[in-house]
């Protein structure tokens, strides 16, 4: 499987569903985006399960605005609807299959709890 182009129109649609997806945040221009484009387009090709999209930080400013990216490129990974990992910088191959193992080996509803954990605490302490 190749990488995907994510644009505002199929970003929340390729990210909010079950699964692992990775999320490359990268510009044309950007000298390290071009040196990990390789990288992850040969992640994606061993990986068939998991969705590999590249977000062009030029066409799609939105995306970008939303999730706050102030250095490309940016590896993002997305399970079963939430953020769990963010990163700027170029990965080498062997990083990048860590951070794919790790998205395998999470669980799930510990991540869940965790989560709801710290949006209770952040709702306690906003200004009412």
């Amino acid at each position: 499987m190749t990488t995907k182009e994510l644009t505002h129109e199929n970003f929340d649609n390729a990210v909010d569903g079950t699964g692992i997806v990775f999320v490359d945040f990268w510009a044309v221009w950007c000298g390290p985006c071009r040196t990990f484009a390789p990288t992850f387009e040969d992640a994606a090709k061993r990986h068939p399960d998991i969705v590999f999209g590249k977000v062009d930080t030029e066409a799609e400013q939105q995306l970008a605005a939303r999730f706050r990216i102030t250095s490309i490129p940016t590896l993002m990974v997305f399970r079963d609807g939430i953020l769990v990992f963010a990163q700027p910088g170029a990965l080498p191959a062997p990083a990048l299959e860590s951070r794919i193992d790790g998205a395998r080996a999470l669980d799930m509803d510990d991540v869940r709890r965790q989560r709801a954990e710290l949006d209770a605490a952040e709702r306690a302490n906003a200004p009412a």
